[in-house]
C-alpha cells in the first residue's frame, strides 16, 4: 500500500562493518535499505516473524527543512529520535501502526511534562548516522546527549543496554501512551524494590485518519521491564501535569479530531539511575497482548535474569543465519548480494508472532484463546492485498509450518470476527484496509506451496460462505472507501451483475472487479483441494467475470477494462485516470489478470495486439524504459497492481522481454542504499518480488504453485525447504546478462518458460545458460498454461 511517496536522495550507508564468514549471511544484510523513499521499514532488531521489533521512533528536530513521515518509526532523512519502541510493522503505508512504548534515555531533569506542547522536542535527541549501526538482530546508536544505546530482541522480549554519561542526570522515559498513531489509554507502575517497570497501552487506529468511523482502539499491549541496576522513582505525567515521585499513572493521547494524536495529550513515567554508580544499565522487557502475567512469563522464558544484550544479539543473528541460509546464492557483486539478502530478510519479518510462549493469544472477539490443534503459533498483521501476490508463497516455500500457521491464524481470526476474513488485520483489529478479498488466494497459495497443517475444509467452507452469502457488513458503507467493514463489499451486486458497478460499496469498483476475480480463482483452487468439484467449477467460472468490464471501445485507440454503471452503460473513461481504480490507473490495471493471461491476450485481439500494447506499457515512445515514474500510461513496478505484468511476455512467446524487463526493474529500482526500495515494502511483499525475480522464477498464479520463468541473477542458488531442495545454476549470470540461451530441467533440455507445481513440491535442478544478447527462439513454442473458465 503506497500512500506517501518521497523523493529519493543519494545517501551514504553506515551499516555496521563485519567480516563475512562462510555461514554469516546476516553480514550481507543492510537493514537501512528502504528506510527512505517511503520504504517504511525499520532498522532495529527482530527475529524472523517476531512479536518484538526494538527500533527507533524518529521525530523532526529544529534545523531540518522538511519533516518526513515515518510510518515504520524511522526515516533516514530525519534527524531526531524520541524513543525506542518495542513493536513495529515493516513497510506499512498510511501513517504507521504499533510503535508501542517508546523508551527514551535523557540526560536532563524531567521538570516539564514530555507530553506538554511547551516541552516540544526537549526530550528528543539528534540522530547522527555516523554514530549508528544495524545488522540482523542488533542496533546501536550514540545519541547526541551522550547515551550509547544498544538493542537486541528475542521473539517476545526486548533487551536494551543504555550507557549514560557519568556527569549528567540519567533518566529513562517510558512514553506509554505514545504509540505511532496514538492511543486511548495506557498505564505504568514503577517498583524500585523489584527493579521493575510494568504497564500497558491500548491502541489501534491503523489508517483511521482515512475514515472517521474507523478511529478505534482494538488491542492492548502489556509490558514488564526488569533492570539489572537499582533505580529511583522519577515520577509520572499526564498531559501537562507532572507528578514527581508518583509510582503509578496512565492516560492516552486520544486520536484527536483528524485521526492523529493531538499535541499536549499523553502519559508515561520515568525512572532515575545513579550514573556514577551504575552508568551502564540493561533492561529486559517482555511483552504480551494477553495480559501482564503473559508478558512476565515470556520474559522469564526468553530473557531470564542475567541475559545480556550481547548474548541476545548473537542468538538472534544465529537464527537469522539459519533462516537466510535456506537460500544460498553464489556469484554476483557485493552490492547485488546485499540487495538480495536484505530483500529476503525483509520478506521474512511479517506476519508477526501474536501468541505467548504458553500458546495463549487474545482473539478478535476480545477473549483469550489457545492455539488450534496442530498449530504452533498464532500470527497477526496480515496485509492481504499485498502479500497474496508472492510473499506468502516465499514464506511457505521455505517454512511450510509457518505458512500453515498463518492460514490457521486467518481462519481463527475469521471465527472470532463473525465469519469475516478481513483484508488487513492489525493485531486484533479488523481494519478493512484496501479492497477485494485476498484471503482465498492467500490460503490457496499457502496450501499449494506445501502448507498443509491447517484445517483446509473448515477454511474453505468459511470462505465459500463469505463468497456466496452477502452479509450486513457487505452491504454496509461503514469505513468505505478505504476501510470497508465487509469482507466482500457489494457482494450482492457482484453476484447479480457479474461485475462491480460504479457506486457499489468498496474502493475502486473496476479494481474491485479484478480483485474479486482473483479471489474467486483462489477459491476455485481451494475448492479443488477440499474435494468440492461443483464449487471449483462455480468459482472458476466467476473468475472470468473480469471480461464484463472489458470495453473494446473504451478509447478511440483501444479497449480497456474500465468502470461500468449498474445499468450496463459505460461512463467516460481515461486510461490515465485512477477513477474507480486503487493506487493505479486504468492502463496499469489492464494487465492484472494473472491467472488467465491467455484469456486476456485473446480479449485484447490476440498475440500481436497484446505484444504491441505490452511494449508500449514498458517503453516510452523513444524506446527508453518505462518501468517506474514514467506516468500513468506506463508500468509502475513500485506497486502491486503492476508487478505481475512483466511476466506476461512469456504468454505471447517472447520470454526474452520478460527477462529484460524484470532485470531492468531490478537494476533501476532496487539498490544498496537507503532509498533502494520501491516505496512501501508492504510487510515484505515488494521484497519477495525481488527475491523471486533474482532467482529467475515467479509465482504468477494466485493460489497455484506453477512458476513462470525469468532469468537468475546469480550463478548458483540452492533453496532448501523441508523435504526438497531446489538448485538453480546459471552460467554467464550477471546483471547485464538476463537472456536465457538454454535451460535444462532435472538434466533434460527444456523449451518451456514455466514449471509445474511438482517442481516446488519435489524439488529439482534448473541449469540455465545466460547471455547478453536476446535469444528469440528459446521459450517461444511451449507457453505457460492459463486458467480461464472451463
Amino acid at each position: 500500500m503506497h500512500r506517501t511517496m518521497l523523493a529519493a536522495a543519494s545517501l551514504v550507508l553506515t551499516a555496521a562493518p563485519c567480516a563475512l564468514q562462510a555461514a554469516d549471511l546476516a553480514a550481507e544484510v543492510n537493514p537501512f535499505i528502504g528506510t527512505t523513499n517511503a520504504g517504511n521499514v525499520y532498522p532495529g532488531p527482530s527475529v524472523p516473524f517476531g512479536m518484538v521489533a526494538f527500533s527507533p521512533e524518529m521525530t523532526p528536530l529544529p534545523g531540518k527543512r522538511f519533516a518526513f513521515a515515518a510510518p515504520g518509526g524511522y526515516e533516514w532523512r530525519g534527524n531526531g529520535v524520541r524513543g525506542f519502541s518495542l513493536t513495529h510493522v515493516s513497510g506499512t503505508g498510511c501513517t504507521g501502526a504499533s510503535g508501542d512504548i517508546p523508551i527514551m534515555p535523557v540526560t536532563s531533569k524531567v521538570e516539564l511534562s514530555p507530553s506538554s506542547a511547551d516541552a516540544a522536542l526537549r526530550y528528543a535527541s539528534v540522530l547522527d548516522h555516523k554514530r549508528e549501526s544495524a545488522s540482523p538482530g542488533a542496533y546501536t546508536l550514540t545519541l547526541d546527549n551522550g547515551v550509547v544505546v544498544n538493542l537486541g530482541a528475542t521473539a517476545r522480549t526486548a533487551v536494551g543496554q543504555f550507557q549514560f554519561p557519568a556527569d549528567k542526570p540519567a533518566n529513562l522515559l517510558f512514553r506509554t501512551s505514545d504509540s505511532e498513531v496514538g492511543s486511548t489509554d495506557s498505564s505504568i507502575v514503577i517498583d524500585p524494590a523489584t527493579r521493575t517497570v510494568r504497564g500497558s497501552v491500548t491502541a489501534g487506529n491503523f489508517c483511521g485518519y482515512l475514515a472517521e468511523d474507523r478511529r478505534e482502539s482494538y488491542y492492548t499491549l502489556h509490558f514488564v521491564a526488569e533492570f539489572d541496576q537499582p533505580f529511583e522513582v522519577g515520577g509520572t505525567w499526564r498531559d501537562d501535569t507532572v507528578q514527581p515521585g508518583a509510582r503509578e499513572g496512565g492516560g492516552g493521547t486520544t486520536y484527536g479530531t483528524q485521526g492523529h494524536p493531538p499535541v499536549g495529550k499523553g502519559a508515561g513515567g520515568w525512572i532515575q539511575f545513579d550514573p556514577k554508580r551504575s552508568p551502564t544499565v540493561t533492561a529486559r522487557i517482555g511483552i504480551s497482548y494477553v495480559d501482564e502475567a503473559g508478558a512476565r512469563a515470556n520474559l522469564r522464558r526468553e530473557s531470564p535474569a542475567g541475559t545480556t544484550v550481547a548474548a541476545t544479539q548473537a542468538a538472534t543473528r544465529a537464527e537469522w543465519n539459519k533462516t537466510l541460509g535456506q537460500v544460498r546464492v553464489e556469484g554476483g557483486t557485493p552490492d547485488e548480494r546485499t540487495v538480495f539478502y536484505t530483500a529476503l530478510y525483509h520478506a521474512l519479518l511479517a506476519p508477526n508472532l501474536f501468541s505467548d510462549g504458553d500458546g495463549r493469544y487474545r482473539g478478535m472477539d476480545g477473549k483469550v484463546h489457545a492455539l488450534s490443534k496442530g498449530q504452533r503459533a498464532q500470527y497477526a498483521n496480515y496485509s492481504g492485498w499485498d502479500v497474496y501476490r508472492s510473499q506468502l508463497q516465499l514464506v511457505t516455500l521455505l517454512q511450510p509450518q509457518v505458512g500453515s500457521d498463518i492460514a490457521q491464524s486467518l481462519l481463527n481470526q475469521a471465527d472470532q470476527n463473525g465469519g469475516v476474513w478481513d483484508r488487513w488485520t492489525h493485531l486484533t483489529g479488523a481494519t478493512g484496509v484496501m479492497n477485494g478479498d485476498p484471503s482465498p488466494p492467500s490460503v490457496a497459495a499457502i496450501h499449494a506451496f506445501g502448507g498443509r497443517s491447517f484445517d483446509l475444509k473448515r477454511a474453505y467452507a468459511s470462505l465459500k460462505q463469505a463468497a456466496t452469502v452477502p452479509t450486513e457488513r457487505d452491504l454496509s458503507r461503514r469505513g468505505c472507501p478505504v476501510l470497508c467493514v465487509g469482507q466482500r463489499p457489494g457482494l450482492d451486486q457482484w453476484m447479480a451483475l457479474k461485475y462491480m458497478p460504479v457506486g457499489a460499496p468498496g474502493w475502486g469498483t473496476a479494481s474491485d472487479t479484478l480483485e474479486m476475480a482473483a479471489a474467486d480463482f483462489g477459491l476455485a483452487e481451494l475448492a479443488s483441494a477440499a474435494g468440492d468439484k461443483q464449487g471449483a467449477a462455480l468459482f472458476r467460472e466467476r473468475s472470468g467475470w473480469w471480461r464484463n468490464l472489458y470495453n473494446p471501445k473504451a478509447t478511440a485507440q483501444a479497449g480497456y477494462i474500465q468502470p461500468r454503471n449498474a445499468d450496463g452503460s459505460w461512463p467516460a473513461f481515461d486510461p490515465a485516470s485512477d477513477e474507480e481504480f486503487v493506487e493505479g490507473s486504468g492502463a496499469q490495471y489492464l494487465w492484472m489478470v494473472p491467472f488467465d493471461p491467455a484469456g486476456l491476450i485473446a480479449t485484447l485481439g490476440g498475440r500481436e495486439a497484446a505484444i504491441q500494447r505490452l511494449d508500449a506499457f514498458f517503453r516510452k515512445d523513444n524506446g527508453d524504459w518505462a518501468v517506474t515514474k514514467s506516468g500513468p500510461l506506463h508500468a509502475e513496478l513500485d506497486n502491486e497492481p503492476s508487478v505481475a505484468a512483466p511476466w506476461l511476455y512469456n504468454f505471447v512467446g517472447q520470454p526474452w522481454k520478460t527477462q529484460e524487463t524484470v532485470r531492468q526493474a531490478m537494476r533501476q529500482i532496487w539498490t544498496n542504499a537507503p532509498e533502494g526500495m520501491p516505496g512501501n515494502d508492504d510487510l515484505g511483499q515488494m521484497s519477495s518480488w525481488y527475491v523471486w525475480s533474482a532467482l529467475g522464477l515467479y509465482p504468477l498464479y494466485p493460489g497455484r504453485a506453477d512458476l513462470v520463468i525469468g532469468s537468475p541473477l546469480f550463478r548458483k542458488a540452492v533453496i532448501q525447504r523441508p523435504g526438497a531442495t531446489l538448485t538453480v545454476t546459471a552460467s554467464g549470470a550477471a546483471m547485464d546478462a538476463p537472456y536465457v540461451q538454454g535451460l535444462r530441467v532435472n538434466g533434460k533440455s527444456s523449451d518451456a518458460s514455466w514449471l509445474p507445481a511438482s517442481f516446488v513440491q519435489k524439488g529439482g535442478t534448473l541449469d540455465f545458460k545466460l547471455g547478453t544478447t536476446r535469444n528469440t527462439q528459446w521459450g517461444t513454442a511451449t507457453l505457460p498454461p492459463s486458467y480461464g473458465p472451463e
